[in-house]
């Protein structure tokens, strides 16, 4: 059984929605997991499910090489709710056929409820649902009826309520869909059975227990850069295993403005924690000379900083473990065998054969806003809770291009303005993520009767829930009026602002 108790399965098809998936079944307070499509069934079974949900994907059933599932799946005597593909698929596997549509259906379309429903209690008869799809059902297999149409297809829907098998051509877990998390509420909790007894008060006491459990007597060592990931880290072992923990501060140069000041004052003076505070400034510069790839960038700053942790660990009696703050979203975004990378990230892919630590990752299997809250029940500071998301190698990937350490004093000043002017406007907690990057195009420019001949500064900001997707914030011309005008005016090396308008799709929320 999983460590959670109450778990959901949710089976990757290649959808793009497989983590919004994840997150409305969070929202109900029930864990669940996110494995590929071809997991074996002994794998699945061992974990004990509640329920499985199948993601959609582009994929059609009669395509050679599409993806399906260990058709022993059907035989758990679990509930199975298939979405999209996923409703395609489990029709195949059962007997029934899926067809070309004459015409595809995209975006928001009203479907109309045929019949009671467990899974559509409570639903309006007639609401809007977001489609996306080419293939549908034609014929259901045995013993299942449909429950749902639309002008399009006949069946929208299907269910066999004696297995417990749902299946919805449309996307629930999407915001355009009406009453789409009290669907995906009603599987889980009605269907499912599950109580929604995951909260973030439950998971600190099981994290708690399973770090006892893997570092017993031994001593671990976390990288503490004053980030939400990592701050929560740090404050949850050192509340399952007190002095067994020492952090270490590196200070590589890529932090943000005040940086080491801050996590003294909060974590040494405040919580009474160890920590080895380390200058390698210098160290990390040297490496990254001369290196304007992103990829590079993020090579040599995670392996600089597991040299450092390497040497510091040898010094450490009894250090055992190296306690990372990965989440979740690092493990998606880094990519699988069904999946392309992204970006690496620092805190994912293993450790050197040459490194004698073991893995503590307490948060990898939380999305950030569950990070957040166990931060807030673990009695962080509120400011240190909902500071905005930072890299794991920091300024090197917002300074684009080289690095220097006079481009990164200049990027971190107007990232500190940026930051300083949010905040007076009331934006900061509205705004998921803003940032300052520095490219390195320079332009001409006139600072009072003198021409400059200096760099740009793009302003970042965006909205999201989960980091898969992103919009950009909306920030009054007033408020960036002022910063733009700071910058230009209190900053050397600087001479043009621009503002950042891409959504996430197709751009990612970093730069690089």
């Amino acid at each position: 059984m999983s460590t959670f108790g109450e778990t959901i399965i949710i089976l990757d098809f290649g959808a793009q929605y497989s983590q919004l998936i994840a997150r409305r079944v969070r929202e109900c307070h029930v864990y669940c997991e996110i494995l590929s499509f071809d997991t074996p069934c002994e794998e699945i079974a061992k974990k004990k499910p509640n329920g499985i949900i199948f993601s959609g994907g582009p994929n059609s059933v009669y395509a050679d090489g599409s993806p399906m599932c260990d058709k022993k799946i059907f035989e758990l005597g679990v509930p199975i709710f298939g979405i999209c593909y996923g409703m395609q698929a489990m029709a195949f596997a059962l007997g029934g056929t899926v067809e070309k549509g004459k015409t595809s259906e995209y975006g928001r379309t009203p479907i109309s409820l045929k019949k009671d429903s467990k899974l559509f209690n409570g639903i309006d008869k007639n609401i809007n649902v977001w489609m996306s799809h080419g293939d549908h059902v034609d014929l259901i297999p045995k013993g299942f009826n449909i429950s749902v149409s639309t002008e399009t297809i006949n069946v929208g829907a299907m269910e066999n309520e004696e297995r417990r098998f749902y299946g919805v051509q449309f996307h629930p877990e999407v915001e355009h869909t009406d009453m789409g998390i009290e669907i995906i509420r009603n599987f889980v909790i009605n269907i499912c059975k599950c109580a929604g007894s995951w909260t973030s008060e439950s998971y600190i006491d099981m994290a708690i227990a399973e770090i006892k459990e893997t570092v017993k007597n031994n001593h671990v060592i976390c990288g503490l850069s004053g980030g939400v990931d990592s701050s929560v880290t740090a404050t949850l072992i050192h509340k399952a295993i007190g002095n067994q923990l020492t952090c270490i501060f590196v200070d590589h140069g890529l932090m943000r403005l005040n940086e080491p000041e801050d996590v003294k004052s909060i974590f040494v003076d405040s919580k009474g924690m160890n920590i080895i505070f380390i200058d390698a400034r210098k160290r990390f510069l040297d490496a990254l000379a001369g290196i304007s790839d992103p990829e590079q960038k993020r090579k040599i700053i995670g392996a600089e900083f597991i040299k450092v942790f390497d040497e510091e660990s040898n010094k450490i009696k009894n250090a055992k473990f190296l306690a990372q703050g990965t989440i979740y979203p690092d493990i998606v975004e880094s990519g699988n065998k069904h999946s392309a990378t992204i970006k690496s990230h620092h805190n994912v892919g293993g450790l050197p054969d040459y490194m004698k630590l073991g893995l503590v990752e307490p948060l990898k299997y939380l999305f950030k806003d569950e990070v957040r809250e166990v931060g807030k029940e673990l009695g962080l500071p509120h400011d240190m809770v909902w500071r905005h998301p930072f890299p794991g190698p920091g300024l090197g990937v917002r300074c684009i291009g080289k690095i220097t350490e006079e481009r990164l004093d200049t990027l971190r000043l107007a990232d500190a303005i940026y930051i300083e002017e949010i905040r007076k406007a009331g934006l900061y907690n509205k705004i998921w993520q803003a940032f300052a990057i520095l490219l390195p195009v320079k332009s001409v420019g006139v600072k009072g009767d003198f021409r400059t001949y200096e760099e740009t500064c793009v302003l970042r900001a965006v909205n999201s829930t989960d980091a898969m997707t992103a919009d950009w914030a909306i920030i009054p011309s007033e408020v960036l009026t002022k910063i733009s005008s700071r910058i230009l005016n209190e900053i050397k090396g600087i001479n043009r602002v621009l503002y950042d308008v891409s959504t996430k799709p197709p751009s990612t929320i970093e730069w690089e």
